[in-house]
């Protein structure tokens, strides 16, 4: 049984753990709710750029959008895969669920070349060192709040791939925001557009021809959705984190009772030894 030194020792130990763990949290709520307000600002302009390319798309019929570089449609033999992960971890399966995902769809699609762009660190450092076809790194984008400009240079680079015919297709794994409590883990694609069904189409009034519309809305729909993409992700791994270290504060809690009442039993059992002892030394004297 350890000493009443140790399990002293042990309880102050959990104490300080479980204070970095509720600053945590408390540092992850602060974070989160401006990362939600900035997902709520982004996702309106996300859908509404996505029906309108949509829209055009369909207006430009089916033989001119196939001539529209981001809308033509191959065989995936090549396909780009965005995997967003955070730059830290004590966020419980924020990561993990991630990564297993893009290994999922990398043996689902074991009949193609997949390409990783990795963006977050946790990604980075674990298929750096299991796969070889990594295209792009991005460590540091989590850092501080997600900005447009990193998700134009992403977007960028992928859209030139995919014009130059170096890819066939782009997809994207990610934790989508759901609430303070959930996250839910999405794999999209972004190219070739496919537009939804659900969308409801609108008659506009085209001053331009609609090909030459899509062919300046196609790259800000890529860019708004990659811009969205980090942010929802910014605001689902605070969220993630800020539940994990609840938990892990009351587990904390649980650990400093029972550690409590281990070291009043030993504290007991040794007052009553000593209380014996001392009966018995006085019982020896008479």
């Amino acid at each position: 049984m350890p000493s009443l030194i140790d399990l002293r020792r042990r309880i102050r130990s959990v104490k300080n753990t479980q204070q970095i763990t509720k600053a945590m949290k408390v540092v992850s709520a602060a974070k989160l709710r401006r990362a939600q307000d900035r997902v709520l600002t982004a996702r309106p302009y996300a859908q509404i750029i996505r029906r309108m390319v949509a829209n055009a798309a369909q207006a430009a019929g089916e033989n001119e959008g196939d001539e529209i570089g981001l809308l033509a449609r191959r065989p995936e033999k090549r396909i780009q895969l965005l995997v967003v992960t955070a730059d830290r971890g004590l966020a419980g399966a924020f990561n993990s669920n991630v990564i297993r995902s893009a290994q999922r769809f990398i043996r689902d699609n074991s009949g193609a070349e997949v390409r990783l762009e990795l963006i977050g660190r946790k990604g980075r450092d674990f298929f750096r060192k299991r796969h070889r076809l990594i295209s792009g790194e991005y460590s540091t984008i989590f850092q501080k709040v997600p900005r447009f400009e990193d998700a134009q240079e992403i977007a960028q680079k992928v859209i030139e791939r995919f014009k130059q015919g170096e890819i066939d297709a782009v997809y994207m794994i990610l934790n989508n925001f759901k609430s303070m409590m959930a996250s839910r883990l999405v794999v999209s694609r972004i190219l070739p557009l496919e537009p939804p069904e659900s969308v409801e189409m609108i008659d506009y009034i085209y001053e331009q021809p609609p090909k030459v519309l899509l062919e300046h809305l196609l790259p800000r729909y890529v860019e708004a959705q990659i811009f969205r993409a980090l942010l929802e992700s910014a605001a689902a791994e605070h969220a993630a984190r800020m539940t994990a270290m609840e938990a892990a504060s009351s587990n904390a809690a649980e650990v400093i009772d029972s550690l409590t009442l281990k070291m009043n039993r030993v504290r007991q059992a040794s007052i009553t030894r000593e209380i014996i002892e001392i009966v018995s030394g006085a019982a020896a004297l008479e």
